[in-house]
């Protein structure tokens, strides 16, 4: 059986949360993979928590102390000298100077956009695709308010830095439905990076040239294969839907009900604690949703996930 390496890796962000920057570091000659650009930390010594070995790898590689740290994905990548399991972390804040003590470089990459540096080492290569996800996912409600008053409601968002979207109201009637996702994709033509996701109906995502689909839990079991889109997210409630999520190659998932809310009303909620434990080992993004409000965000990240989805309370 090949030999399993814990690291811990950071993402140390900086700037605009919506929209942030950054840090990758090059790896010094002399060493495997010299010259490629990574993020910087390193392995999980005996005795450790990979949050006390990334503590530990900043100040020996960078100089500096980690104030905030938030877990986000797991994956494993199998190297020609090491099959390593990477346990992402996002750090937001630290104090002291950034020193390359042990890296050729660092430099500072806006997320969303071609990095301007290469090469990159291979595992790190789906980590800035999920970089580029925002932290709030919109879906909309045209049944409860109204297409008119949604469409305002999203036009307001999007001038507000709203960017990631996805057309639910899976019970409009069909060319009422049309007609809004169209209207939507319309909307958001004007905003850079601005995504839309249509719940459930590829045919409808591809009329209107939405940016992808968003599987409802049920399809996600049907799907031979990942939807041939730019971006495919799935709704999941259990650990087996968080699994094949993965398993297919999505781009995101959402998990809940975290807490009680008004559309499962039957459902108390997960709860924060149980919804760490479902996504901590995950290689894909997770939005929590159920029962939320936009000043829940960091705490649901410090559960461990990417970002909140919210129908009523995003404004």
């Amino acid at each position: 059986m090949t030999q399993l390496t814990e690291v811990a890796a950071a993402v140390m962000l900086r700037g605009d949360p919506a929209r942030p920057q950054f840090l990758l570091a090059q790896r010094p000659p002399g060493k495997v993979y010299d010259g490629y650009w990574e993020f910087p930390g390193g392995k999980v010594e005996p005795g450790e928590t990979s949050r006390q070995a990334l503590v530990r790898e900043l100040q020996e590689e960078l100089g500096v102390t980690v104030d905030r740290a938030w877990p986000w994905v797991c994956c494993e990548f199998t190297y020609p000298h090491a099959t390593v399991r990477l346990r992402f972390f996002r750090v937001s804040s630290w104090h002291g100077e950034l020193t390359p003590i042990v890296h050729s470089a660092l430099v500072w990459l806006q997320a969303g956009e071609v990095a301007r540096v290469g090469p990159i080492l291979p595992a790190n290569g789906p980590i800035l695709r999920a970089l580029a996800l925002p932290p709030l996912y919109a879906l909309t409600n045209a049944e409860g308010h109204g297409v008119e008053p949604e469409l305002a409601r999203l036009g307001k968002a999007l001038s507000g830095g709203l960017r990631l979207i996805q057309v639910r109201d899976k019970t409009l009637p069909p060319a009422q439905r049309d007609a809004f996702a169209h209207a939507v994709v319309a909307l958001t033509g004007g905003y850079d990076q601005a995504l839309v996701l249509i719940n459930d109906d590829p045919d409808l995502a591809r009329a209107v040239g939405a940016h992808g689909l968003h599987l409802s839990s049920s399809r996600l079991w049907q799907v031979g294969r990942r939807p041939d889109f730019e971006r495919v997210a799935a709704s999941c409630h259990t650990a087996a839907d968080l699994l094949r999520a993965a398993e297919l190659g999505l781009d995101f998932a959402v998990l809940g009900p975290v807490l009680p809310t008004a559309s499962h009303p039957a459902s108390t909620g997960m709860g924060w604690p149980a919804f760490s434990r479902l996504v901590e080992c995950l290689p894909l993004p997770v939005y929590a949703l159920g029962g939320l409000a936009p000043e829940m965000l960091e705490t649901a990240r410090s559960s461990g996930a990417h970002g909140i989805a919210l129908m009523r309370g995003w404004r």
